[in-house]
């Protein structure tokens, strides 16, 4: 029986450990103090759950068998961030279903079933974690305008983005027919898809559910943002934003992430809201707890300006897409962010 106990021991450090690295991730990456607060008392629910249990007399490190196993193994490589998060969710949520199991025979089954009721937790967790929360974790914002693109289409352009390591497209056409932007959105959800690259559509609500979109980007003159949750609950949405109030509101309405700007006089979009521009940013990162993307006339030439004034994630339409070569420029661009 004491091997139970070891069992136990060894699943409450795994699970505690998972729980320490995705906290670690929402606390210092994605910045989300209400999701880092969840965790964190998942975390310490996990450890003082079981003070009765004297765990550490069964505790034998030196001899676990599975030390040697995992020396040799190459299976925990991991790519990228999401790999990262993928592996801690599913090492926490397995440790939990073995405590839960195996304090039953050991005669806490009471305390089993608060295990239970933390893995269910964690799956809701996992996916608000993983659909909304880590959007803007990235450095570039890709978004498409075909008027600039040289000639080229944007499903050709969304494909050089791709191949550029842009991880977040967002659709925009403001002269095409409902149906020729369903069409591109079709192809482009495809391609974004099969590359795990995220894909946001911009104002059109029914195009964005309709293909399966990751989100839908508003503006201040769109459908409330209360309203298309009430459409699609999965899927990610953001708002524009140009002043405070705005950004206040946004928080208030639920949205998932913030446009900022514009940061500097656009071409791109006509009849843009005033904004305060690099002050309007700087006051965003220091009062916003959800994750924001500064925009608006973002070059080269500002960017790390723009970097100083707190943005993080940048969005850029003409100066990506009117490129000859989009690899070389956002190239150029992350060597200077």
């Amino acid at each position: 029986m004491m091997n139970v106990y070891r069992v136990v021991d060894a699943n409450i450090n795994r699970v505690s450990e998972g729980l320490r690295v995705l906290e670690d991730i929402s606390r210092f990456i994605i910045e989300n103090s209400k999701m880092t607060e969840t965790i964190r008392d998942i975390r310490h629910k996990v450890r003082k759950t079981t003070p009765k249990l004297s765990l550490i007399e069964s505790r034998d490190s030196m001899k676990d068998i599975g030390y040697e196993i995992s020396k040799k193994t190459t299976l925990d490589i991991k790519k990228d961030l999401k790999d990262i998060i993928d592996a801690n969710f599913k090492r926490v949520q397995e440790g939990l279903r073995s405590i839960e199991e195996h304090l039953k025979i050991i005669g806490y089954y009471e305390e089993s079933k608060i295990y239970e009721g933390l893995r269910y937790k964690t799956y809701d967790l996992e996916k608000n974690f993983k659909s909304k929360k880590l959007v803007l974790n990235t450095d570039i914002y890709g978004i498409t305008s075909e008027e600039f693109s040289l000639g080229r289409s944007n499903i050709e352009v969304v494909k050089n983005m791709i191949e550029a390591r842009i991880k977040v497209i967002q659709y925009r056409e403001k002269n095409k027919s409902k149906h020729e932007k369903y069409i591109e959105c079709k192809k482009i959800r495809d391609i974004t898809k099969e590359k795990d690259v995220i894909f946001i559509v911009n104002d059109d609500v029914d195009i964005a559910m309709s293909i399966n979109a990751d989100g839908i980007h508003l503006g201040q003159d769109d459908m409330p943002i209360k309203e298309v949750r009430k459409l699609s609950k999965n899927m990610m949405i953001g708002i524009s934003t140009h002043n405070k109030n705005q950004a206040k509101k946004a928080v208030k309405d639920g949205a998932d992430y913030i446009g900022v700007g514009p940061i500097f006089k656009t071409n791109t979009k006509k009849n843009v809201e005033k904004s305060e521009g690099l002050k309007y940013l700087k006051w965003v990162s220091e009062n916003i707890d959800i994750p924001y993307v500064s925009i608006g006339g973002i070059n080269e030439s500002n960017i790390s300006e723009v970097k100083k004034y707190g943005g993080k994630c940048f969005a850029m339409i003409s100066e990506i897409v009117a490129s000859k070569d989009i690899e070389k420029k956002v190239k150029n661009l992350r060597e200077l962010i």
